[in-house]
């Protein structure tokens, strides 16, 4: 959960003396093996303030991969962690451009930052005070307006909304959209006619929104970060889903239903590619692959496969494909001395951790192993590894 700050913590964090606190504060190395000895000479400088100290400085340290621009930015450990990544944020703000926006779920402030440098007027309201004030210190130097406000009530005039519903519902991560924070058909409802952006969680269960407009699902360096619902208003024409795949050298690759998706039908070709988890989660694996010359190897599989692999994309060639049958694949295995190797699995219920411990690897070398079926039969393709 980590510490609870208060508006007084925030007050002195953002004093003068606090910044010369957090400053020294910023020369220990706060490891677990240093924290008791790290802590007790913060107790002794600072007393009572110390928890707050720390907190923060752990917290900036661990935030810089996520927003590489928040140096002396304050925080709360449920903040940062549903914070969207910067580069995430800067996309949107790019698709917002030259709009006035109102983020009406603004928490400390992340997503105003990326807005503030694309749009002409920025509004940020919570109903959260703390936060209200970390985002007052974290955007002192932007142009930004922040109010407190409920989400659910309208306040501002000619905006695009912006939400970011808090995904956990009884301590868990929740994918039904009734048991955000808020509730996001109350949100929705209470927004209704207003060109409205939504961030979500990839997984959320779109079919129960009858959704109408388009939902963009986007990952960064190859890992899902979130599904974006846009308002039919702020929604390509045409499109209701898009993938969009970012990297951190600033790449972006966009697929939309809107592209071609008729792909032949073929047995496997000369290598298999897995597509980026944007592209799986969106429903656009047919319409990425029909852009690239390949082909699935089962209707409902994800798996690709085709006889180049597309630039960037790691691509497994095949050497032998085989039943997935435990003692057949033992055997194969270790008559190619495999020592090291990495199990993929798509369609098939296999744990890869406890199967390759049943393979019993004494070799020396490296292979891949894809498991997965085609039509009802499972099937292993045993694959050079990139």
């Amino acid at each position: 959960m980590g510490y609870a700050f208060g508006r007084d913590d925030v007050a002195y964090l953002d004093s003068a003396a606090g910044a010369v606190a957090l400053s020294e504060v910023d020369t220990l190395a706060l490891t677990p093996a240093s924290h008791l000895n790290d802590l007790q000479r913060v107790r002794r400088d600072y007393g009572e303030r110390a928890a707050a100290l720390i907190e923060t400085v752990r917290l900036r340290r661990k935030a810089i991969a996520k927003l590489p621009d928040s140096a002396g930015w304050l925080f709360t450990d449920d903040a940062m962690q549903q914070a969207t990544p910067a580069l995430v944020a800067r996309h949107r703000a790019a698709r917002l451009g030259g709009r006035a926006v109102h983020d009406v779920t603004c928490s400390i402030g992340a997503e105003l930052a990326e807005l503030s440098t694309m749009c002409p007027a920025v509004l940020g309201s919570d109903l959260d005070d703390v936060r209200l004030a970390m985002a007052a210190h974290n955007l002192a130097a932007r142009k930004v307006l922040l109010a407190k406000a409920d989400a659910l009530i309208p306040t501002s005039r000619d905006t695009v909304i912006i939400a970011d519903p808090a995904r956990r519902a009884d301590g868990r991560r929740t994918h039904d959209p009734a048991k955000l924070q808020p509730p996001l058909p109350d949100l929705l409802t209470a927004y209704a006619g207003r060109d409205i952006a939504v961030k979500s969680a990839p997984g959320l269960d779109f079919a129960a929104l009858d959704w109408q407009g388009e939902i963009e699902v986007v990952s960064l360096d190859g890992a899902v970060k979130e599904a974006c619902l846009w308002s039919p208003g702020l929604a390509e024409s045409g499109v209701t889903r898009r993938a969009t795949v970012l990297d951190s050298h600033g790449g972006a690759t966009t697929f939309t239903d809107a592209m071609p998706d008729d792909i032949p039908e073929r047995a496997p070709g000369d290598f298999l590619i897995d597509p980026d988890g944007a592209i799986v989660r969106a429903g656009l694996v047919r319409h990425y692959a029909a852009k690239h010359g390949l082909w699935q190897l089962d209707p409902r599989i994800a798996y690709l496969t085709g006889d180049t692999v597309p630039d960037g994309v790691r691509g497994f060639r095949i050497i032998d494909r085989l039943d997935l049958r435990e003692k057949t694949l033992r055997q194969e295995l270790a008559r190619r001395d495999c020592g090291r190797l990495e199990i993929l699995v798509r369609g098939v219920d296999v744990d890869p951790d406890a199967f390759r411990k049943k393979l019993k690897l004494r070799g020396t070398q490296p292979f891949t192993l894809v498991l997965t079926r085609i039509g009802r039969d499972g099937v292993a393709f045993l694959c050079e590894t990139p």
